[in-house]
């Protein structure tokens, strides 16, 4: 039996056939203004022409997301950037954010949309009165960026660059705002780039990462230079929308990043006067507005389904080789997880899985019956050989090597509401057209609605306060991105600088 969403590619174009018609009826009706010539109504079709081209040249293959969820789509990413252009001189605030939606994470789309078993077609992209609607639902202010870019001429040779930067602001009222950044300063004045700034940024506060916690260490620049980068990345991403932003410190912003963007720890981003994000509101990300509304639904739907709470910290490390080829080492163990699970653990009135008895086996056999994943122990997110990037480390056993990788998590079946993963690098992984391939996105794909992860290594210790007082905030309020917030401005009064507290963000619904 063919079920009924593979006919998704073939109804949004029904449906773009539709739309043409209309306009042609309008085009009809007014061509008998004499005042009206057709030269004059072509720009109305040019946009729906194009979005029915794009759509009808949508590869199958995005519908087949078990196949395709670690499939690299930067193919797609220029057919849509340059509708959005198109649309933006005709109608920013809903034709060009609808195509902003559609060119993005397709496959996880169609992949969760299958999981739900929704009898409507959940995998069809959001026009913008459903984008309103999940403003409304989250009550939540959300915040879509689309990086632009152009082949230019720098210092005589042709380049693609970063020229423009899009940014949508959908408010629970259903207000959207459209405002654009121009980025071509940041290159020709400065010899930089927005991708490199960010990285940059990174560096700046010693957080430019490694494989595995702790193994590689980057000292930060001076203090100076490490606020005036993260400061210029505000001025880039958020002053220009600042105005319109919730004035409640507790009301949610929910950021829907694209490319490099994925990297930035917006909670650590300062204003002119000093003061971070986090300190004035509550934050989280979500890889598309879809998204973030398929999780909600999954959210809903896994409510109260599992009871158990899986706590794991410090298990007996497995041996990776440093490079190919070479003789396995054991990883080091981490005293500072061991802490933070048992601290965890006594809050849940439960006991961790420490040492020898958290093997990559009885984890797994652990996990279907969590209602709370919270894994303490190291991770990889650039092994060679993965299709999807990410794998955590528990203690081998005769039945396992220790590695849960991430194409063994995303066919698990879970009903956890909320993973933790405490670990270095869990937010990021293979940065693509359809968003970030990695171990949050192998989560989503197992039934979990919310994912915290890691922008960076954090520190074992330091790491303690914040997870610790993260937990105490939730059992309060279940509120994840408050409790979230609270940490961290917890863990900054003891520990100021942005890379002991800044690390974690929470991903998903809210």
């Amino acid at each position: 039996m063919i079920k009924q969403r593979s006919f998704a590619p073939l109804r949004l174009c029904v449906r773009l056939i539709h739309t043409l018609n209309q306009q042609r009826q309008i085009i009809t009706a007014k061509m008998k203004n004499p005042k009206i010539t057709f030269l004059h109504l072509i720009p109305k079709l040019i946009p729906n022409f194009i979005m029915f081209l794009a759509t009808i040249s949508m590869p199958l293959n995005f519908f087949r997301a078990n196949k395709v969820l670690a499939q690299t789509v930067n193919t797609q990413a220029s057919p849509y950037h340059q509708l959005q252009k198109t649309l933006i001189t005709q109608n920013p605030t809903s034709a060009a954010l609808e195509v902003s939606e559609r060119g993005r994470t397709r496959a996880l789309v169609d992949l969760l949309a299958k999981r739900l078993s929704t009898t409507d077609d959940s995998s069809v992209p959001p026009g913008v009165a459903k984008i309103k609607q999940v403003a409304k639902q989250q009550n939540a202010t959300l915040v879509e960026y689309s990086i632009q870019t152009d082949d230019l001429t720098v210092e005589g040779k042709r380049k693609t660059q970063e020229s423009e930067l899009y940014i949508w602001v959908i408010k629970p009222t259903g207000e959207i705002t459209f405002r654009s950044v121009d980025m071509k300063p940041l290159w020709l004045k400065e010899k930089t780039s927005l991708t490199d700034l960010i990285f940059q940024s990174r560096q700046s506060i010693g957080v430019s990462g490694g494989n595995v916690k702790g193994m590689i260490k980057v000292e930060p620049t001076a203090k100076t230079d490490s606020k005036e980068k993260l400061q210029k990345l505000h001025r880039l991403l958020i002053q220009p929308i600042a105005d319109l932003l919730p004035t409640q410190p507790n009301e949610h912003i929910v950021f829907i990043p694209q490319g490099s963007l994925f990297l930035v720890p917006f909670a650590a981003l300062p204003d002119a006067n000093g003061k971070y994000l986090i300190e004035k509101h509550t934050i989280s990300t979500a890889p598309s507005i879809q998204v973030l509304d398929l999780l909600y639904q999954r959210q809903q739907q896994i409510k109260g389904v599992a009871k158990d709470v899986l706590i794991v910290g410090n298990p007996t490390m497995p041996s990776v080789s440093p490079k190919p080829g070479e003789k396995p080492l054991q990883l080091s163990q981490l005293p500072g997880a061991e802490q933070e699970a048992n601290e965890i653990a006594h809050l849940f009135n439960t006991q961790a899985l420490i040492g020898n008895v958290a093997t990559e086996t009885t984890v797994k056999q652990r996990m279907s019956q969590a209602r709370i994943i919270h894994f303490a122990t190291q991770s990889n997110h650039e092994f060679e050989g993965m299709s999807i990037p990410g794998e955590l480390a528990f203690a081998p056993s005769s039945q396992d090597d220790g590695w849960l990788k991430s194409e063994e998590i995303m066919n698990l079946n879970l009903n956890a509401e909320l993973v933790v993963l405490s670990s270095c690098d869990t937010a990021l992984g293979k940065i693509t057209g359809d968003g970030v391939i990695g171990l949050s996105r192998s989560f989503f794909a197992a039934g979990v609605p919310s994912v915290i992860g890691s922008l960076w290594s954090p520190s074992d210790i330091k790491t303690v306060l914040l997870m610790t007082k993260f937990y105490e905030n939730l059992n309060k309020n279940s509120d994840k991105a408050y409790a979230l917030r609270q940490a961290m401005l917890a863990t900054m009064k003891k520990y100021p600088e942005p890379r002991d507290w800044a690390a974690f963000t929470l991903i998903g619904a809210l």
